[in-house]
């Protein structure tokens, strides 16, 4: 397109602006994923109490922080048992032992790449589910 012909490109798509009470969802679903790193700067069941009680205080007031909040909480339940069991497995073996912290060190990185991920998501108002989770919170 010319600049100089006179023509306006045509004007965006107006998206309807979110009202309160939607801003205040997205933004209570997104502190569910996020409560979980918790556990990054506090001992290791803050991981799990952090999504545990945003859920349980704001789950009753939209259907979203209910359903964000059920699968944060059971991410954070997940992985608190693959990194329990996995050690406990890990653990058999002479080489098992050995291996532990790298596969804590995954874990570990595997949850704050969840965590940031289903926040992102929340915050868009997308619906999104953890894959290889258990699904402990119906």
């Amino acid at each position: 397109m010319d600049p100089t012909d006179g023509t306006e490109p045509p004007p965006l798509p107006k998206h309807r602006p979110l009202d309160e009470i939607e801003k205040q969802a997205r933004t209570w679903s997104m502190l569910c994923h996020l409560s979980g790193l918790a556990g990054c700067f506090l001992p290791w069941i803050a991981h799990l109490a952090g999504p545990l009680l945003v859920w349980l205080v704001k789950r009753n007031e939209h259907p979203a922080i209910d359903a964000h909040g059920k699968e944060a909480l059971n991410f954070q339940i997940s992985m608190a048992l693959y990194s329990g069991l996995g050690c406990l497995i890990l653990a058999i073996t002479v080489v098992g032992i050995l291996a532990i912290p790298f596969f804590l060190g995954f874990l570990y990185a595997l949850n704050i790449v969840g965590v940031v991920t289903g926040a992102i998501r929340a915050s868009g108002g997308v619906a999104f589910r953890f894959p290889l989770i258990f699904r402990v919170i119906k």
